[in-house]
């Protein structure tokens, strides 16, 4: 089974992600689309119906998105930059921001690091109060499934480079408790670069990758979900076996740690 070399597996630390060419077809991306089409109520040979900048859509658990999310490439590269028994098998895919052709801002296009937990005083209802830790609680990778060509015009995904690192450091002082919002002013001068790719290309994201949506201006409509890798058990900074995952080195890199003793 093809695997991520050593460079992917580097540029992942050190970056915050890589891109899978191929990682599911073409053919089924084309069946994801299908099914999508109809739940946005749009009709693609239409444009005229096109009356949305942004279609929000959840959950699919129909048969195509299933097979598109445990390829064999994809489970391979799970184990890889999680580690094996370490990740839990996903069987939907969501949420899914379908962007269409638009001059006016949707509104969703800020900076932000995907929360992944309810606190204390977290709404479960408000995503906005929910939080991240030092530990990545709930959240083993943030992913991006391309269902549709997309282009730079398309609304592809931005992506600040190495801001994960930024973040660890953000959010070691909160410990296990984390953070709801904190501030992305030291990442703002870091690369960007954007999610392009064919339908069938999936980013797989450090989870404090930071990364922000933009309008769609260009002619088609972009399919994407940005469904997260949930973790079978939580990471951890200090094993003393050091069998750390690139998620975990990263992090430990951040915080400048080193061997694999508390401190």
């Amino acid at each position: 089974m093809e695997q991520l070399t050593d460079s992917q597996i580097r540029h992942f630390i050190h970056d915050g992600y890589v891109k899978i060419e191929k990682a599911f077809s073409e053919e089924l991306a084309g069946q994801c689309r299908d099914i999508l089409w109809k739940a946005t109520g749009c009709d693609r040979n239409d444009p005229s119906t096109w009356n949305k900048g942004v279609i929000w859509l959840w959950a699919f658990s129909e048969g195509p998105f299933v097979q598109a999310v445990n390829t064999p490439v994809l489970h391979t590269a799970f184990d890889q930059l999680v580690g094996k028994g370490r990740w839990e098998p996903r069987y939907s895919l969501g949420t899914f921001p379908v962007r269409f052709p638009s001059k006016e801002d949707t509104g969703d296009t800020g900076w932000h690091v995907d929360a992944s937990f309810q606190g204390a005083d977290s709404d479960p209802n408000d995503f906005i109060t929910w939080k991240v830790n030092i530990h990545s609680k709930g959240r083993a990778l943030l992913m991006l499934f391309l269902f549709s060509d997309v282009g730079e015009l398309d609304a592809p995904t931005r992506i600040r480079v190495g801001s994960h690192l930024e973040v660890a450091r953000m959010l070691a002082p909160a410990g296990e408790e984390g953070l709801s919002s904190f501030d992305l002013g030291s990442t703002e001068k870091l690369p960007e670069v954007l999610a392009t790719g064919p339908a069938g290309t999936v980013y797989l994201c450090h989870p404090f990758l930071v990364h922000a949506a933009q309008v769609n201006r260009g002619t088609r409509p972009r399919f994407l979900a940005q469904p997260p890798l949930y973790p079978s058990r939580p990471f951890q900074l200090y094993r003393r076996s050091g069998d750390y995952s690139p998620v975990e080195k990263a992090i430990r890199m951040a915080l400048g740690k080193t061997g694999n003793r508390k401190g």
